[in-house]
């Protein structure tokens, strides 16, 4: 039996893997329902988990999973010790909290980029993780843990993406790392830092004095001169013409 989940987990991985770019480790975001039933079923998620997907995991949460397990009180404190053992993920919600369920479906938004596993007993919450395609969902049924199958949803974006009609996220993520080491996409920071002006002292040009009216009053002034020498070469001239008719 062990043998034959392991075979079907290795099918779905490889699916995930090949379509969606899910890698190792995997990241598995547990909420509060996933935690209390490994208590009750005696499951060791830490060795278990990576013996059961046959590689290395790493066991997720989120502040809202530990806020809400918090406020349920004693009966689910056991719950809550196995969720504080686990690598706490950043979410939006740092201010307000939300929900587990609410907080887990908004790490997985926009295509899944961070490749999340989620693991939950919530149906709703499975439901709502179905109609979205790349997000590989777990759940334990009989004291055992199980990797549920590919979606509809998702064995439908697949083929959509085989025929041509859409990108995968996987694709996209692919496209924009060879555009970026090709040096076709330029990091937006790197933009931002170019079209930031630096700021400049004032020009030292600027702050010379001006010879141009210097010049301009020094070429004035010689001009004057230059017109009173001329006056008074004429006048003399006058004087010596009129002595030199006196005399003669």
């Amino acid at each position: 039996m062990k043998i034959t989940r392991q075979k079907h987990a290795k099918k779905h991985l490889g699916f995930f893997r090949n379509n969606f770019g899910v890698r190792e480790p995997y990241q598995i975001l547990l909420d509060g329902t996933f935690c209390q039933a490994a208590l009750r079923g005696r499951i060791q998620l830490r060795e278990q988990l990576p013996r059961y997907l046959m590689a290395e995991t790493q066991l997720c949460t989120t502040r809202c999973v530990l806020k809400e397990l918090e406020t349920l009180g004693k009966d689910l404190y056991g719950a809550k010790l196995i969720a504080q053992k686990c690598q706490v993920r950043n979410c939006s919600h740092f201010k307000n909290a939300v929900s587990g369920s609410e907080c887990l479906l908004s790490m997985v938004e926009d295509g899944n980029p961070h490749h999340y596993f989620l693991a939950t007993q919530d149906q709703n919450l499975s439901m709502k993780v179905k109609k979205k395609p790349g997000i590989p969902l777990m759940f334990i049924i009989q004291n055992t843990i199980v990797l549920d199958k590919p979606s509809p949803k998702a064995i439908a974006f697949v083929k959509a993406v085989e025929s041509g009609q859409l990108v995968s996220v996987h694709e996209k993520q692919s496209i924009k790392q060879l555009k970026e080491e090709q040096g076709l996409v330029r990091d937006p920071e790197q933009r931002r830092r170019r079209k930031r002006k630096k700021v400049s002292g004032p020009n030292p040009l600027s702050c010379l004095k001006k010879k141009k009216k210097t010049q301009d009053t020094n070429s004035s002034a010689s001009e004057k001169k230059r017109k009173r020498k001329r006056i008074r070469n004429r006048s003399t001239s006058k004087v010596l013409s009129e002595k030199q008719s006196a005399e003669g």
